[in-house]
């Protein structure tokens, strides 16, 4: 059986660079500009947007909760006069951040929740 003249010699060669060369590029393409991810990296993305999500729905439960509570004009007031970077902790130990089927106040609502409640001052 004859090979076709593209196959033969220098120039199957030529063809076999030419696609190592076109797969190389493509990848350096799709994964710099076509917004290839492999798996770690789409993972990490995915966590964050359900962290922000979460944090998104439960702040604002937690500054009603604060704002409700028993005693919620002196918390504001100890809250205003907490230094800024513990107020996420105030709201911590005060179980604002503390939901339904968890023992431990989540940080990140803690921490959206004193900003959201100092800037509504």
């Amino acid at each position: 059986m004859q090979l076709p003249p593209l196959l033969q010699g220098d120039s199957l060669k030529r063809l076999i660079q030419g696609a190592a060369a076109g797969a190389v590029l493509t990848m350096i393409l799709g994964f710099g500009w076509g917004g290839w991810q492999l798996q770690g990296k789409a993972q990490k993305a995915a966590d964050l947007q359900t962290t922000a999500a979460l944090v998104a729905a439960l702040t604002p439960i937690c500054v009603d909760r604060f704002q409700h509570s028993a005693d919620a004009k002196a918390t504001t007031v100890a809250l205003a006069a907490t230094e800024s970077w513990k107020r996420d902790s105030f709201v911590e130990k005060g179980g604002w951040a503390t939901f339904p089927g968890s023992s431990e106040p989540n940080r990140d609502v803690a921490e959206a929740c004193a900003c959201t409640l100092s800037d509504a001052k």
